[in-house]
């Protein structure tokens, strides 16, 4: 081993094999398919770099100590060792291995564990621990083989991969999001272009976005205000046909380089909201990290989560800090002129105007604490169990026929049994004896999810918005202290919220004569446009980021009479509030819609991306719509407070 510099002692071949040890204590390396690494040519290696740049990586392999030391010296936080070239050369074909398993649908997606890394090298330079760039010679292969007209690449490495940015930055082929620490360019690679206003160049201008972080202690609500506020809905504007993680896990808790209090779940978190796009073609590429306990658990939250495991509920306060939703205000400013969904947010506030707002969050300092000893016990919180059964159903045999083959179908509660139930508990709200069967299957759902057998259920129902009703007052009494649901058309019968344990929001084209809007029940008043799906604005710039505050342990998803959503939109919801309640969903559908059924159905079951249509940016008016629930509950709601004008 040979290490000229102690920068060096944090790359060490302990975080690919203390990974990997932690995937098999977790049982996941047996349920992947193994992709054979292999070397990447030097045609494929110039797909981004220089011939001078690969021909100086290869003459290092006979150079001795003080040879290789000299050459070092060259570049920033490299140095070389005679099995590097070969090392980034298998890495090169990892990742090109696995983006091949994708493409050709061998795999629906799919992780490298690969040193070393590569997303600071440059065209001509190695630099920061990277010789050749792993994604980027990922995205051109791809572009090249498979004619791929856009590629998202996700940088969530705490450090700016400068190599990749200006492999890119005049390309609008590739959309390309990093968040690093950077602290006013205090922290390597200390760049003016890592800044928010590097937004590409020429043709790519809008394509190049930089999310910095000026502080360190970052947690788990700044990097999902910043996917809620930023990326997602330029992500779903763009459409990419791949997406690319540099993933790099030195953003995590307890990692000497980043700083941050991030953990390990909100990793599983992130990659359940990428898997939604691309028609779920995800390749996640190891970058840094470097405290291997939050590695390894990171990577394994990840893997988790590609093989379609339940998301575990995320933990920490759900308030971004007053230092986040700066960088995310001037990123949205900053690429305002460039992208759809921004067009009629009107102006951003500056960051002095924004320190008048009272109730940010400053909680910008290090977890002062063992980071192994308390990732033992909070993964011990985390981890749970699959349940057996990921989505269940009742109804007759052949109710199945129509949905996903991984939907199971569960027994049928007794007719009596359900008499008696709902004479002791439910009679005020069920007054025919027609709605008994399709009470009955909610029950039998709604129990096996509370005994964790089943993950989620699908319920059809002649009259869906009884049925939520009545699974809103049997889920509180089976124990469940936050429900969180969410109702589609006509609620006829809105239930009592004021002691917390429900939220509600009601989407339907008019506002309900009667109720009026409160901290737990919330109109929506949104009608689908025709030419296609416009729900995305209100997903990811208000439903998700109420959802996420309120932190439910189930959530219940009805579509009644009268829906004003289409079968797209209905379906993005499903699949993305799939992160929230340990991905304990119960969807209740007039049993009419079997369309939808299928839809909502693919979407519980996450074995492929249910198609969420062709985006379209909001009206104006629906835009304004939403800017005024924000400002109207962004105190109550907190992780609202990223965007759109700031209530004093």
């Amino acid at each position: 081993l040979l290490i000229f510099s102690p920068i060096c002692d944090i790359e060490v071949p302990e975080r690919l094999s203390s990974s990997y040890e932690q995937l098999r204590s977790y049982h996941l390396v047996e349920r992947c398919v193994h992709v054979p690494a292999r070397e990447g040519s030097e045609e494929e290696i110039l797909l981004v770099h220089s011939l001078k740049h690969l021909e100086v990586a290869k003459s290092t392999q006979t150079m001795n100590e003080e040879e290789l030391k000299r050459v070092s010296e060259n570049y920033d936080a490299f140095f070389f060792h005679p099995s590097t070239y070969r090392c980034a050369r298998l890495a090169v074909g990892a990742a090109l291995q696995l983006v091949d398993a994708v493409m050709s649908g061998k795999v629906r997606n799919g992780m490298a564990l690969v040193r070393p890394p590569g997303h600071h090298s440059q065209r001509n330079a190695a630099n920061g621990f990277c010789l050749f760039n792993n994604v980027a010679i990922a995205a051109e292969y791809t572009k090249l083989k498979y004619g791929l007209q856009r590629i998202l690449i996700v940088d969530w490495d705490v450090h700016h991969g400068q190599g990749t940015q200006y492999t890119f930055e005049e390309d609008p082929s590739v959309l390309y999001f990093s968040w690093h620490r950077y602290e006013h360019q205090e922290f390597w690679p200390s760049l003016k272009e890592s800044d928010y206003d590097a937004v590409g160049l020429g043709k790519g201008k809008g394509f190049n976005v930089n999310l910095p972080w000026n502080k360190v202690g970052m947690e788990n609500s700044d990097y999902l205000a910043a996917f809620f506020h930023v990326l997602l809905p330029m992500a779903f504007e763009f459409d990419p046909e791949l997406v690319i993680v540099s993933s790099g896990y030195d953003s995590g808790i307890g990692d000497p380089e980043g700083q941050m209090n991030a953990t390990p779940e909100v990793f599983a978190h992130l990659t359940h909201f990428l898997m939604q796009l691309a028609d779920g073609k995800l390749c996640v590429i190891l970058e840094g990290g470097y405290h291997l306990k939050s590695l390894g658990e990171s990577v394994c939250m990840t893997v988790k989560t590609l093989l379609g495991d339940p998301v575990p509920q995320i933990t920490g306060e759900m308030a971004p800090c007053l230092s986040a939703v700066e960088s995310i205000q001037n990123v949205r400013a900053a690429h305002k002129p460039y992208w759809k969904w921004l067009a009629y947010e009107g102006s951003f506030f500056s960051f002095k105007q924004m320190l008048l707002i009272n109730g940010f969050i400053q909680k910008l300092q290090v977890i002062k604490i063992n980071p192994k000893k308390f990732l033992e016990l909070h993964m011990k919180n985390i981890v749970f169990p699959v349940p057996p059964i990921k989505t269940a159903t009742t109804g007759s045999e052949g109710s199945e026929l129509f949905l996903p083959e991984h939907v199971q179908l569960v027994k049928e509660m007794d007719k009596t049994e359900i008499k008696a139930l709902v004479s002791d508990f439910y009679a005020d709200l069920v007054k025919e004896d027609k709605t008994l069967l399709s009470i009955g299957s909610m029950f039998v759902i709604l129990d096996k999810i509370l005994r964790k057998e089943v993950c989620n259920g699908i319920a059809a129902s002649p009259t869906a918005a009884l049925s939520a009703a009545v699974a809103l007052r049997h889920s509180v009494r089976l124990g469940f202290q936050r429900v969180l649901c969410v109702f589609v058309g006509e609620m006829q019968m809105i239930p009592n919220t004021e002691d917390g344990k429900m939220l509600i929001i009601n989407i339907c084209e008019k506002q309900q004569s009667g109720k009026t809007c409160c901290k737990h029940y919330i109109s929506l008043n949104w009608k689908e446009d025709a030419e296609g799906n416009d729900f995305f604005s209100a997903v990811l710039g208000f439903i998700l980021p109420v959802a996420y505050s309120y932190q439910p342990n189930l959530t219940v998803v009805a579509v009644g009479p009268n829906r004003s959503l289409g079968i797209n939109g209905i379906s993005l919801l499903v699949a993305l509030l799939r992160g929230l309640a340990e991905s304990r969903i119960f969807a209740v559908i007039e049993d009419t819609e079997i369309s939808l059924m299928q839809n909502v159905a693919k979407a519980l079951v996450g074995n492929s991306t249910p198609p969420y249509g062709s985006y379209v940016p909001p009206s104006q008016e629906k835009v304004n719509k939403i800017k005024a629930l924000r400002e109207q509950f962004q105190q109550e709601w907190k992780m609202l407070q990223c965007s759109g004008k700031l209530s004093l």
